[in-house]
């Protein structure tokens, strides 16, 4: 063991010995044997830091919510649109411009993301749209025009798609295998968190005549933005990308950091990163946007950026954004509407908390599966009660609307960010990461322009009976996943590429036996004799 902690630091341009790939292999092996108590008692830093990153996500989810709960407030309506029918109103074009304006913004930024996380670091681009996020906040708070309003929604978008991006990116390298499908479910748990604490917040401002109705809920982003600014100078850097930029000495001080400092922890850390970076880059001739549709990487990318689609097109931008608007048409009071949804979010946070245990027990593909099963047949269930369009019938609906959100986050809503974590290719990671993200939020501003359009009253007046058409889609992406989904629980970022590599079909995955398995139990006997 003695010879690990001496191993030298070799450059990622020089061949890897065989003395660094069986530390390598070894590390592999001790990570399969970590238990997640193990893991947060060995690297509690590393945790901790994870933390951070799923604190950012809470600033891209409350943004994201906030942009479509808004019309629901009274006030705003009155502030920001017109008196027809003896009731305030939205105009449809500046509706459609508040809800999908920010998603477009959001995708333009996650793909921008990918490009200055691997220029600059995930450390300096997360304190650059944390500045960004400030400003565009300042420009909500204080608007009182729809066009002012749009510009800092806007703006807000753009800087909460490159955290959307760079965080799953920062918490897929610095976590350990154990703790990786826990803490890709707690991104998820952000995507509720943040909604959970609008919608207190409606509650209890949302009913108010003033302009504070709905500036209370833009406010309440400085308290996370201010929090994650007094801790991320403190942030250590990815060593997977100071590895990439062949700073091995600046990813010894980041591992070291990050908890893995006694015993030779670092050396043998980079030595597994180091082998890693050296096989993919057979397959990836540079860490490009268009080398993520190359060939040989471009089912890596499909299959890690679909789930994203996949919520998209299950309709959760419709359940999360509609509820409290569709329950006021239904005749439900304002306060009442705002109840249900803080209700909602309830059980939204308490299906992503069950997904805690889910995702390694049943899986990422069995979870995906059978809860995008579950949900197809709740969309049909809140179909057909709305299109019979009594009172008793709209409140079962809305019911739905509740048992769709606990579904969801118990299953598609958190294995979709586990999927798009794992899959992705080492050196394409953050840029995977950001396409996945862009092309989710590409679906989710397609929808926002039309659902106003579908939904309202003085339009297609459709109101709930949409949710016909996101079953209609589930059911074309149950075909997708059923066929196409391998189940990557427990694999490590080697065994993967080497699944990929060796092009093993989906529904081989989970019983595949790779050569790092094997070499890495052989390191790990030899190590014990």
């Amino acid at each position: 063991m003695d010879s690990e902690k001496n191993l030298d630091i070799v450059h990622l341009d020089q061949p890897i010995n065989s003395s660094t790939e069986a530390v390598a292999h070894l590390a592999n092996q001790e990570d399969h044997e970590q238990t997640r108590m193990q893991a947060i008692k060995q690297n509690p830093w590393a945790f901790a830091w994870c933390m951070f990153a799923v604190w950012l996500t809470l600033l891209v989810s409350f943004e994201n919510q906030a942009s479509g709960i808004v019309i629901g407030i009274p006030q705003f309506r009155k502030d920001f649109g017109f008196f027809a029918d003896g009731s305030w109103v939205l105009p449809a074009k500046w509706q459609a411009a508040f809800s999908g304006g920010p998603v477009a913004s959001t995708a333009i930024g996650a793909l921008t993301a990918g490009f200055f996380a691997d220029l600059m670091g995930r450390k300096k681009t997360i304190i650059a749209v944390l500045c960004i996020s400030f400003g565009s906040v300042s420009m909500e708070v204080v608007s009182t025009t729809n066009a002012l309003f749009f510009a800092g929604k806007f703006v807000n978008g753009f800087a909460v798609g490159v955290l959307a991006a760079v965080c799953p990116t920062y918490i897929g390298e610095v976590t350990p295998l154990a703790l990786r499908g826990l803490f890709t479910c707690l991104i998820a748990l952000a995507y509720t968190v943040g909604p959970f604490t609008a919608a207190l917040i409606l509650n209890s401002t949302g009913t108010a005549d003033t302009r504070w109705a709905y500036r209370a809920v833009f406010c309440s982003q400085y308290g996370f933005s201010g929090t994650a600014a007094l801790f991320v100078f403190f942030m250590p850097e990815s060593p997977w990308w100071l590895c990439s930029k062949e700073r091995e000495e600046k990813a010894i001080r980041s591992l070291t950091r990050l908890g893995y400092g006694k015993d030779g922890e670092a050396v043998k850390r980079l030595a597994v990163i180091k082998l890693t970076l050296e096989q993919v880059r057979k397959e990836t001739e540079g860490a490009t946007y268009f080398e993520c549709f190359r060939k040989s990487n471009l089912r890596r990318t499909m299959i890690s950026i679909a789930p994203l689609s996949i919520q998209a097109l299950s309709g959760v931008i419709f359940i999360a954004g509609y509820s409290t608007y569709y329950a006021q048409l239904a005749g439900f009071s304002t306060k009442t509407s705002f109840q249900l949804f803080v209700g909602l979010q309830v059980v939204s946070v308490t299906g992503n908390i069950i997904s805690w245990s889910l995702i390694d027990r049943i899986g990422r593909r069995n979870l995906t599966l059978w809860g995008l099963s579950f949900l197809t047949v709740i969309l049909m269930l809140a179909g057909g009660t709305a299109a019979a369009g009594s009172v008793p019938s709209i409140k079962a609906c809305l019911g739905f609307m509740i048992i769709y959100g606990f579904f969801y986050n118990m299953t598609l809503g958190s294995t979709a960010y586990t999927i798009l974590t794992e899959n992705a290719t080492s050196r394409l990671r953050v840029k995977t990461i950001a396409i996945g993200v862009a092309v989710q939020n590409t679906w989710y501003t397609m929808l926002s322009l039309v659902l106003p359009y579908l939904f309202n009253p003085n339009k297609a007046n459709l109101g709930a009976k949409i949710a016909f058409i996101f079953g209609g889609l589930s059911v074309l992406s149950l075909v997708y996943i059923f066929f196409c989904q391998p189940e990557t629980t427990g694999r490590s970022y080697e065994e993967l590429d080497e699944l990929y590599m060796k092009k093993v079909p989906a529904r081989e995955f989970k019983t595949f036996v790779t050569d790092a398995e094997t070499q890495g139990q052989e390191a790990s006997q030899r190590a014990h004799k």
